[in-house]
């Protein structure tokens, strides 16, 4: 039987070698295959992150906003319960979109049209300061020269090299169409997997009985319920932080008297969504719009918002977040970062709940070993006990 069962685990070990050394010759062809799949399934990996997305503003709405509906059950409500849930969740993301967008897009425009209508004020004191700080005319007349050099350039590149230019737009705009396609599909998925995410859920622990040991069986339901819940939390974390990060932000421009503070500062906290160093993207927008009424406000808002980026990473998102997650503040900050070094933005969205998910069952495993081998302990001082009696 022992004989029989080494057989079998060096036969395992040989099969697991062969994999590793052939899949490590054949390492980028590999790679390629793996990001054709990706490819294919993309539409498909976007519906279900949207889905675990949403799903938590779902529940929100489902089982608070409706608990009245609910408490009743009645059959009519329960057939249109979901549907009506998830409408309601779709128009209170747009509603928000919307409400950011009208708030941005008039200040951009009114700041352009300043910008328009002062350029010449505008380049007549900028000539006066760098005259200021010893920079002479002629080299002004010198650098406005290159500039004129590099746009006849720039003009003769292009009416030279128009096929491959047109070829790159054409390229460009096929890849647009390609992203809008694939986020249109995904949309079209997650609708199906919020509205039928019971029946789904029920199949897959059906396929999982068929196939698996129970063990492995339990061992995978426990992971997938740990990584909804986490998820979850992550979500619900991540919002609370843009949240703050909004408020404080507003809360210091008033302080510091510098213009557009509820219009920045419902960017920066929109896009602190995006973890730990999203409020930089919201920094570059505020800056300009603030740069256009006053230069020097503009200076002061980007240092402050450097003060608070720094608050931020270090001290209320491993906080805030981590303790959504489970997950202690430094590993927290280590997710971020190699999320950001692997898979830039998308990275840093998915590291903190993968992580987490690690962690957590990590975690679990090693104090079931611990107590298991507390358990042996105790047991075997019991017996050498009763051996001595």
């Amino acid at each position: 039987m022992d004989l029989e069962k080494n057989k079998k685990t060096i036969m395992e070990l040989i099969l697991f070698t062969v994999i590793v050394i052939f899949a490590f010759i054949n390492i980028s062809y590999i790679w390629i295959f793996i990001k054709y799949v990706i490819k294919i399934f993309m539409p498909f990996i976007i519906g279900a992150m949207m889905a675990f997305v949403l799903n938590v503003l779902l529940n929100v709405v489902e089982n608070k906003i409706f608990k009245k509906l609910n408490q009743k059950n009645t059959k009519t409500w329960q057939k249109i319960k979901r549907p009506i849930s998830l409408v309601t969740t779709f128009i209170m993301i747009i509603a928000l979109i919307a409400l950011i967008l009208g708030l941005i897009i008039p200040q951009l425009k009114n700041t352009v049209e300043l910008f328009t209508e002062n350029f010449d004020s505008y380049k007549t004191e900028s000539v006066e300061l760098l005259e200021k700080v010893g920079i002479k005319q002629e080299n002004i007349n010198e650098l406005n020269k290159n500039l004129e050099n590099i746009k006849e350039e720039v003009t003769n590149y292009v009416n030279e090299n128009k096929n491959e230019i047109m070829q790159t737009t054409v390229g460009v705009a096929t890849s647009v169409f390609g992203t809008i396609t694939s986020i249109v599909l995904g949309i079209v998925f997650a609708i199906y997997i919020l509205l039928k995410k019971e029946d789904l859920t029920r199949q897959f622990k059906k396929l999982t009985k068929a196939y698996l040991p129970e063990k492995k069986q339990k061992t995978l339901e426990e992971i997938s319920s740990l990584s909804n819940k986490t998820f979850g939390n992550f979500v619900s974390g991540q919002c609370m932080e843009a949240l703050i990060i909004g408020v404080l932000c507003f809360i210091g421009m008033l302080i510091l008297q510098i213009p557009y503070a509820a219009t920045i500062s419902v960017l920066v906290g929109f896009t602190a969504l995006i973890p730990v160093f999203g409020a930089f993207i919201g920094t570059a927008v505020g800056a300009f719009l603030i740069l256009m009424v006053d230069p020097g406000k503009a200076l002061i808002f980007i240092i402050f918002i450097i003060i608070l980026q720094q608050l931020e990473g270090n001290l209320i998102y491993p906080k805030v977040v981590g303790n959504s997650v489970g997950l202690p503040g430094i590993w927290v900050m280590v997710a971020v970062t190699v999320g950001a070094s692997i898979a830039g933005i998308l990275g840093m969205l998915l590291s903190v709940p993968i992580c987490s998910i690690l962690y957590s069952i990590v975690r679990t495993k090693v104090n079931n070993r611990i107590d298991q081998k507390n358990k042996e302990k105790i047991k075997i001082k019991s017996t050498t006990k009763k051996k001595t009696n």
